[in-house]
């Protein structure tokens, strides 16, 4: 299996990206409401960004590395995602189930959210445009294999891909394969080979 890094939004899977889509449209007129009922206060919704705004890619992509770097973490992360965040001192604020998916050299693993948008925000931060976008919800699921080598992941014919459907009770993560050669690598080291993108499962690990 072979990838190259794709941090960025891909064109072809892109709807109007600079104009607010039915999801954002929707959630604003939501909040507007809820304010103006009073059910939330400004603060509140204030709060909640900077929530969001504090959990980044970074998060996930330091889980990755301790779980390379530590097989009995790794056990854990696999066994129980919930409870190894918590464990490894990320606020699991939206409280939602995560279960942490391994890439092997016989199954690749992609996340989707069919429905809207849902995603490991707590270890991931803000979703990605691209995410949310219909065609990449769509196509996710209809013909991930074409849409994975859109983002430049060759999956072999041989290798299974498994799709997995995000929903409002259940996020999964990605945990990539160890790139050969960083058997010495630190962690922080290690942390700079998990991109986002590797954590929804639509690139693989940046190589040394």
């Amino acid at each position: 299996m072979s990838a190259h890094l794709h941090d960025d939004p891909h064109a072809p899977i892109e709807e109007n990206p600079e104009e607010p889509d039915y999801f954002d449209v929707l959630q604003t007129a939501i909040r507007e409401l809820l304010v103006e009922k009073g059910l939330i206060g400004a603060g509140e919704v204030r709060a909640m960004i900077e929530t969001l705004d504090a959990h980044a890619p970074a998060l996930g992509s330091a889980l990755v590395a301790r779980a390379w770097s530590d097989p009995d973490f790794k056990e854990r992360l696999l066994a129980d995602g919930t409870a190894a965040i918590e464990e490894f001192g990320i606020d699991n604020y939206d409280g939602t189930e995560l279960i942490v998916l391994e890439q092997t050299p016989d199954t690749h693993n992609l996340v989707v959210c069919t429905l809207c948008s849902c995603y490991p925000r707590p270890v991931l931060g803000l979703p990605p445009d691209w995410y949310k976008s219909r065609p990449y919800r769509t196509r996710a699921v209809r013909e991930p294999r074409a849409l994975l080598a859109e983002f430049g992941t060759t999956v072999p014919e041989d290798v299974t891909i498994r799709v997995h459907d995000s929903n409002a009770n259940m996020r999964y993560l990605v945990l990539p394969m160890r790139p050969p050669g960083t058997e010495d690598w630190t962690e922080e080291q290690l942390a700079e080979l998990a991109t986002r993108d590797t954590m929804i499962g639509v690139t693989t690990a940046r190589t040394p």
